[in-house]
C-alpha cells in the first residue's frame, strides 16, 4: 500500500495497484497544531477525531486537540473513491513550556463562589460560539496577524498563577500600547462581543467551517454581534482588561470547537497562498 510521510501538508493519490482500494497517506502534526492535506475536487467531507475539518478549496486543515494521543489517527476523505480513501496523522508530542505569572488580584486566581458562577456562564457562552460550524470559507487565505507588537505569550505553555497551575495557554498573546488597533485576521461574521471576568472586553468571529476567532483584554469594541467584518476590519484597540498583568491582546483560534496554535495555523494556511511554509509573525518576536 502506498504511503508518503511529510510534515504539514500530504497530497492524497491513487496507489496505482488495481487490486488496492485505498492509498494511505502518512502526515506528522504535532497536539495543539494542524496539517494540511490535499484532496479530490469531488471531497464534500474530510472527517478526523469524529469531527469534520475545515475545507479549503482542494485542502483541508485538520485539527489535532491538545490532549490529542500521540500515535497514528486516521482521517477519512468523504466521498471516498477507490484508491483514494483515507489517509493517516501521525500525532507527536511537543515540549510546551511553563509561565510563572503573579496576580495581585486574588480572585483572579481562586474566584468566590458568586463570581464562579458567572464564569460558568460565560464559558458556555463561549463554547456555543466555539461549537459553531457554518458554510465553509471562500476566502480564508490568507490570515493576517490581528495586531502588531511582541509576542509576549505563546498558545500551550502551561501557566501557574501565584504558582498554582492552570490548563494551558489557549492562544497568542501579543504586547502592544493600549490604543493600538485591532484587525480581524479574515472575513467573518461577529458572534459574541462583551465583558467577561477573565478575558474582559471581548470578541469571537466565526470566519466558517468550524473556524473561531476570539480577541480579549481588549481596551474598546468597535463592532457589534451580527456584523460581517472583513479581514483588516478593525474590531477594536488593545487593552489590559479582565486578568492582565498589561496591555496585551490575547489571540485564540478554535477549529471544531478546539483551540490550536494561532501561529501554527497561520503557517499552515498560509503556505496555500503564497507557497511557502511561513504565516508571519508579530514584529519584534523574541
Amino acid at each position: 500500500m502506498a504511503k508518503a510521510i511529510v510534515t504539514g501538508l500530504a497530497v492524497l493519490i491513487g496507489c496505482g495497484v488495481a487490486e488496492q482500494t485505498a492509498a494511505t497517506f502518512q502526515l506528522v502534526g504535532v497536539v495543539g497544531g494542524v496539517v494540511r492535506v490535499e484532496v479530490p475536487d469531488s471531497t464534500s467531507e474530510v472527517a478526523f477525531l469524529g469531527k469534520p475539518q475545515l475545507l479549503l478549496g482542494s485542502s483541508a486543515v485538520l485539527a489535532i486537540p491538545l490532549g490529542t494521543e500521540s500515535g497514528l489517527h486516521e482521517f477519512a476523505v468523504i466521498p471516498g473513491e477507490p484508491g483514494r480513501a483515507f489517509g493517516v496523522v501521525e500525532v507527536v508530542a511537543k515540549d510546551y513550556p511553563k509561565e510563572y505569572i503573579t496576580i495581585e488580584d486574588e480572585e483572579q486566581v481562586s474566584p468566590s463562589a458568586k463570581t464562579l458562577k458567572r464564569i460558568s456562564r460565560e464559558s458556555q457562552l463561549m463554547r456555543t460560539a466555539y461549537a459553531r460550524f457554518t458554510a465553509h470559507p471562500q476566502d480564508l487565505v490568507p490570515l493576517v496577524l490581528p495586531a502588531e507588537g511582541r509576542k509576549s505569550g505563546v498558545f500551550g505553555s502551561q501557566r501557574f498563577f501565584n504558582n498554582q497551575p492552570r490548563k494551558p495557554h489557549s492562544g497568542l498573546d501579543i504586547a502592544a500600547p493600549v490604543g493600538t488597533p485591532i484587525k480581524s485576521p479574515a472575513p467573518g461574521v461577529v458572534v459574541v462581543t462583551g465583558h467577561f471576568f477573565f478575558n474582559g472586553n471581548t470578541v469571537m468571529i466565526d470566519h466558517g467551517g468550524g473556524l473561531v476567532s476570539m480577541m480579549c483584554h481588549m481596551e474598546s469594541i468597535s463592532v457589534q454581534e451580527g456584523h460581517a467584518v472583513e479581514r483588516g476590519s478593525i474590531l477594536g484597540t488593545i487593552g489590559t482588561t479582565g486578568r492582565s498583568t498589561g496591555p496585551h491582546l490575547h489571540w485564540s483560534t478554535s477549529l471544531q470547537g478546539e483551540r490550536i496554535d494561532p501561529e501554527d495555523l497561520m503557517r499552515v494556511v498560509n503556505s496555500s497562498y503564497d507557497g511557502s511554509a511561513s504565516g508571519g509573525e508579530p514584529a519584534d518576536v523574541e
